[in-house]
């Protein structure tokens, strides 16, 4: 299934995809996409539903992020080998953990907003990885019995605040707007190996990132296995698992960065496509 949640900002209401990619209202079904609908079993009941049976849902409204009060949202930093080596750093040992704060969360097409004084804001295309059943202490032989879903991540970057400013990277990395979900929660029986699936990104039109999921250095599993080592992982959690080469940081022979006025356009093999257009804060 592909699951989405539409309508005006803080009133979205649950969706769904039908064959012919048309939005139809699951409201009558469940209340919400989160963390409460995301078991197996409960998405066994809706994926049960005639989907033709339910409303259509006007075309060109709004599409929400895909998952509704998101608990959790962990990320994984320099998680492809030639990101790594683009950004001058070593290669991990172990995963590199950080955190985007909930109230970066937007839409898919939602505007991105530069940050007051920003000269660095960057892009990041990532594979998004949305926990569906509680997890903690679990081995990677079982890890991915616990994903509900995968989705489009926009991991937005200030690497001024990231890098230079001392202390976590979570400072330039939870700006508000700085974390695009969506368009859809695409359920994990439709994505048989999250390992071979192609991303990229574009800004005005310019490809930037081009990569390959296969290319990562720790996979869904083992990250989702990891991060339940070290806390337990919720319905409804969000992992971000990193992006390949191609972010502005790392152009040569200078870096590029955004700047308000800008298109970003980027998109993961069955997953869908998302588009931001930069604003100032």
């Amino acid at each position: 299934m592909k699951l989405l949640r539409f309508g005006e900002r803080g009133q979205e209401k649950p969706g769904a995809l039908d064959a012919d990619g048309r939005i139809r209202d699951v409201s009558s079904v469940v209340a919400d996409i989160d963390g409460a609908v995301l078991g197996d079993a409960a998405l066994a009941k809706l994926r049960a539903v005639d989907l033709k049976s339910l409303p259509l849902v006007a075309e060109g409204v709004r599409i929400g992020p895909c998952v509704g009060r998101v608990g959790k949202f962990v990320c994984i930093g320099l998680n492809y080998a030639d990101h790594a080596a683009e950004s001058n750093l070593p290669i991990p040992s172990e995963p590199v953990v950080f955190n985007k704060w909930t109230s970066a969360i937007i839409g898919p097409n939602d505007d991105v907003e530069i940050p007051r004084n920003s000269k660095k804001t960057d892009w990041e295309v990532e594979l998004g990885v949305v926990i569906g059943k509680a997890a903690k202490y679990i081995s990677v032989e079982e890890a991915l019995d616990h994903v509900a879903g995968y989705c489009v991540i926009n991991d937005v970057s200030e690497r001024e605040w990231q890098i230079e400013r001392n202390g976590q990277w979570d400072k330039g990395k939870g700006f508000d707007t700085f974390g695009p979900l969506g368009p859809w929660l695409v359920t994990r029986d439709e994505v048989p190996d999250p390992q071979k699936l192609g991303l990229w990104l574009e800004v005005d039109g310019h490809r930037y990132q081009n990569g390959n999921t296969s290319t990562m250095i720790f996979t869904v599993a083992q990250i989702v296995s990891y991060l339940s080592q070290c806390m337990s992982l919720q319905p409804g959690d969000v992992i971000s698992t990193g992006t390949p080469p191609g972010v502005g940081m790392g152009v040569k022979p200078a870096p590029v960065f955004l700047k308000a006025g800008q298109t970003m356009r980027l998109g993961i093999e069955g997953l869908g496509e998302q588009q931001q257009r930069t604003i100032a804060a």
